[in-house]
């Protein structure tokens, strides 16, 4: 092994910690010792606001990066959703590593929990979510539930909520899948951009010969040509984790990709999605391809409803 470990910037949270450990655990498999950083980033600080109102772009990335920038770290290892859509020309994603399902899920205590029922009370930070919940479960009712896992856990245990919803990536990968409850389908909660992998993030400035090394040990070349196409898609909506639009490229048999995204409104009355298959050599031109059609399909006027309701023009 080499004697200089490469120093992994993470997120102090139990998910993120272990998702900086699997990360550590297949560089250690290659031949590359390994340092973890935990730290704090405005995102795991401020709880008392939801991610619109702190400014939802890089609130989960932003201390990390800098760690990269001063050379404190090597990389920096984020979940991909949270990852924002243009990254600084200083910095660039090396690698993906293989996504776990992407699915949306119900988690509660209460075993016979039931998400058509009227009444309930749906704990859930996210935007997309909650417009997806109001289309698809108008007689259910959401409230903002900030914080880790834990600690939204710990607020579910408290009667705060009936139940959560969240990814099934993050309860999987803490042991908790005997919570869940419903497998939302993918179909219809499409995914964030991104949901299911772990990002992996350096300086553009990193040693070539061990960024190559670290590509080899983490990056899984179909997941990767997905999070192109998807990534690519946000980039063109312009819109980042703050807004409800959605993304998800799967690889078809024969190899190309093939690209579900979309927009929703805030209230879930108003929905523009569209599909297209493409060559994954072309996963870029799909993204800005699917998100162009969106956009002039009444996504451009979703937005612009967005932004006014938020007080942003």
């Amino acid at each position: 092994m080499s004697e200089t470990p490469i120093r992994l910037a993470t997120r102090a949270s139990r998910l993120a910690l272990w998702q900086t450990e699997h990360v550590a655990s297949l560089l250690n498999q290659a031949g590359l010792p390994t340092e973890i950083v935990p730290m704090q980033t405005i995102g795991d600080k401020v709880l008392d606001r939801s991610l619109t109102k702190i400014g939802a772009k890089g609130v989960f990335t932003e201390e990390l990066e800098e760690s990269l920038r001063r050379n404190e770290t090597h990389l920096a290892i984020h979940s991909a959703k949270d990852v924002q859509s243009s990254l600084p020309p200083d910095l660039e994603l090396v690698a993906f590593l293989e996504r776990e399902q992407v699915n949306d899920v119900v988690i509660s205590f209460q075993k016979d929990f039931d998400i058509t029922k009227a009444g309930i009370l749906l704990g859930t930070s996210s935007t997309r979510r909650k417009a997806l919940l109001r289309r698809f479960y108008p007689l259910a009712n959401t409230a903002e539930a900030r914080g880790n896992l834990q600690t939204r856990l710990r607020k579910l245990e408290e009667g705060q909520y009936d139940a959560l919803v969240l990814a099934y990536a993050g309860v999987h990968r803490m042991g908790y899948d005997s919570l869940i409850r419903h497998v939302l389908p993918s179909n219809k909660f499409v995914p964030p951009v991104g949901q299911g992998s772990i990002a992996v993030e350096c300086s553009r400035f990193l040693d070539s010969d061990l960024k190559e090394r670290i590509k080899a040990a983490l990056d899984h070349p179909d997941t990767h040509r997905c999070l192109l196409a998807e990534r690519a898609f946000l980039r063109t909506m312009e819109g980042g984790c703050s807004i409800p639009s959605f993304a998800l490229a799967t690889l078809t048999e024969a190899g190309d990709l093939h690209l579900h995204g979309g927009l929703i409104s805030l209230s879930g009355e108003e929905y523009v999605d569209f599909t297209q298959t493409a060559p994954a050599a072309q996963a870029e031109g799909l993204g800005m391809a699917v998100a162009d059609y969106v956009l002039g399909h009444g996504g451009e006027a979703i937005l612009a409803s967005i932004r006014e309701q938020r007080g942003e023009l």
